[in-house]
């Protein structure tokens, strides 16, 4: 007997539908299972065989083919276990239908099994769900310990099962299965805060004037200065004054996490803004993703929050330079022979660096020990090309000693709510735009929305001329402009906030003289 059942399956953090078909024929026992299957499904057979007979006896014993359709596509994951052992218990005619208005055909199945027929948590979950709900499934049944993280779905039944038995159980309606209501705004609104704030830092100015700007408009920044003098303790309260993360963010980045194995048992759902600071010994594979498998990077990871590369000058050039095509496009496509995956990198980008391998070049408090020459090689890790996509150079000098223990600091909150309302007139401005900041802003947009006066326009042309500026280096300057003039609500671009926004260029200069 034939029987057919549906689940999905995943293309990086995209899913597709996949019919699992179970004929079921007279023959010596035998177990096939066809359609591109990797190892982890090859060996769902035992799992699958073992399961089915813990709970409710041995009924394998016939020929059984199994089709993963469509078998053009390589199938990865042990999440098809469930799916296959229904199919067989409904060929086998094991589980019989009691209740005309539930079908078999239009539930959707996901979930590993252990021997004894426990159904056992997988990665990527919610991907599934949303394509699910994007394929016209009206129910979905999951492992019971993704239930959380699979009921932020909106339009589908989910529901949660603990083993096969609860699932056949269900199907021929001698119980039912557990579903949950996740508000997610309730739960984003009791989202505790941070450990730490922007109060927390004595001096800095102009770096927290930087840093404001890089919130409010999505920009990417170098942090440059001595050691100790506050470059990576700025750079960890970035995520402080960042907007608060949204429906369709904490959606995405739900995924993403869930894909990775990287949701915390406690913590199904990501309700804040990433922060991602990979060590310099990364490898490739880690920073961007791939691999043998479809693996995600950190570029990844710290999508819709922030990317911190500390002690810039220690990563090898190579990685550097990789990172050149995600900060523009926003994304990163990585093709192998057997796949094609693109993972979503929209992330703000910090760097700290010193200015020289001893790291005093220029300042005040120590005397620079570095010979020309190893400057130069140290800085050139900083390609043209690289400091073209960074908005916000800001040198961070050591601070004074009476400032260090001010308590006047600015708070976070006070911060952040600046930052709220510059992205408010943005996403007004762009309410017919694909993107909806300063940032990602085009070419064609820039010349609509990024207009200044003649007297402006005179001094872009000295700047650009005198700073040896690309083209894309003068139009970072007209976003950041952008941004400063947002966070004073201004709707024209003045003459002071391109010359603000030329200010943060302090390496464009250093390379001019």
């Amino acid at each position: 007997m034939l029987a057919i059942v549906q689940s999905i399956s995943l293309n990086g953090i995209e899913g597709y539908k996949v019919q699992v078909q179970v004929d079921i024929a007279n023959g010596l026992p035998a177990f096939d299972i066809v359609g591109l299957p990797d190892a982890s499904i090859r060996e769902a057979k035992e799992r699958v065989r073992s399961a089915i007979k813990n709970t409710i006896g041995n009924v394998i014993n016939s020929k059984i083919t199994v089709n993963l359709a469509p078998a053009s596509v390589k199938k990865e994951g042990s999440f098809l276990d469930l799916p296959i052992s229904i199919a067989i218990l409904q060929a086998s005619e094991v589980v019989k239908m009691n209740d005309n208005n539930k079908k078999v055909e239009d539930i959707c199945f996901i979930g590993e099994l252990s021997l004894d027929g426990k159904i056992n948590k997988v990665n990527g979950v919610l991907a599934m769900c949303i394509e699910a709900q994007k394929l016209g499934f009206k129910e979905i049944i999951v492992p019971e310990d993704n239930l959380e993280e699979a009921s932020l779905t909106k339009n589908i039944v989910v529901k949660g099962a603990a083993s096969l038995k609860c699932v056949i159980h269900y199907l021929m309606n001698q119980e039912n299965l557990k579903t949950i209501d996740v508000n997610i705004n309730n739960i984003l609104n009791l989202t505790s805060g941070f450990d730490f704030d922007f109060s927390d830092v004595s001096g800095q100015e102009s770096a927290k004037r930087a840093l404001e700007i890089s919130a409010a408009g999505g920009h990417n920044v170098c942090l440059i200065g001595s050691p100790g003098s506050g470059k990576t303790l700025l750079a960890k309260r970035m995520i402080t004054i960042l907007p608060r993360i949204n429906y369709e963010e904490t959606l995405e980045l739900t995924k993403i996490y869930g894909l990775a194995g990287k949701l915390k048992q406690d913590e199904p759902i990501i309700t804040k803004r990433p922060f991602r600071m990979p060590h310099h010994s990364i490898t490739k594979a880690s920073l961007i993703g791939g691999g043998i498998t479809p693996n995600i990077g950190e570029i990844t990871l710290a999508n819709n929050g922030v990317l911190f590369l500390d002690e810039f000058g220690e990563f090898k050039r190579e990685m550097i330079e990789l990172l050149r095509g995600p900060i523009e496009d926003e994304k990163i496509t990585i093709s192998r022979a057997n796949y094609t995956v693109t993972f979503p990198t929209k992330f703000i980008l910090i760097i700290a660096m010193n200015p020289c391998p001893c790291g005093y070049y220029g300042s005040s408090i120590k005397r620079c020990t570095c010979q020309e020459s190893a400057r130069k090689r140290y800085m050139e890790k900083l390609s043209g090309p690289i400091l073209d996509r960074i908005d916000l150079h800001v040198k961070v000098d050591g601070i004074e000693y009476k400032k260090v223990n001010n308590e006047n600091n600015e708070t976070s909150a006070v911060i952040r709510k600046r930052v709220e309302m510059a992205r408010k007139i943005q996403n007004d401005r762009y309410l017919d735009e694909a993107e909806k900041q300063n940032s990602s802003l085009t070419n064609i947009q820039i010349k609509k929305y990024c207009k200044v006066d003649e007297e402006t326009n005179k001094l872009l042309e000295i700047s650009f001329n005198k700073l040896g500026l690309s083209m894309r280096g003068y139009t970072r300057i007209l976003k950041v402009a952008r941004t400063i003039a947002d966070l004073e609500g201004c709707k024209n671009i003045l003459k002071k906030h391109v010359a603000e926004a030329i200010s943060y260029r302090v390496l464009d200069r250093n390379n001019k003289t």
